[in-house]
């Protein structure tokens, strides 16, 4: 066999992710499913539907991205952390509530870092805007 033969498929495996990669085609197809696990609609094909058109109105308007976390399960996750109502949680517990809800792109170290205290607020808008940026799955170009 031709090393070119040998590489030929190894190429177009590797044009088929990077395309897959930066459509975020597998980031909306995990998004849509997760949803329809946990909505569990009796019509799985017009929920679907239904989000991917959310999603195109979302991708227009940039708000209202498809989401499983609404404010009430953020604030939940936020109260989980600070059970004795300091009214704040750490850096550490912040970034890692972050990436267990699966949020994107949020500021890493937002106010309140420096001394350590993350508050409510603080949390709420980052975790928002990094669980919008994990839903929007598609790309900007």
């Amino acid at each position: 066999m031709a090393d070119t033969e040998r590489t030929g498929p190894k190429l177009r495996s590797e044009e088929a992710t990077e395309y897959l990669d930066k459509h975020r085609v597998l980031e909306l197809f995990n998004n849509l499913t997760s949803q329809l696990i946990y909505s569990r609609p009796d019509d799985p094909k017009a929920f679907l539907i239904e989000s991917l058109e959310k999603l195109q109105k979302s991708r227009t308007s940039k708000l209202n991205y498809p989401c499983l976390f609404d404010e009430s399960n953020i604030s939940s996750v936020f109260g989980m952390l600070d059970p004795t109502g300091r009214g704040y949680v750490t850096v550490k517990q912040y970034q890692e509530a972050m990436i267990t809800l699966g949020a994107k792109d949020y500021d890493e170290n937002p106010h309140g870092s420096d001394i350590d205290r993350i508050t409510i607020d603080i949390f709420l808008r980052e975790a928002k805007l990094g669980l919008a940026n994990a839903s929007a799955t598609f790309s900007e170009l």
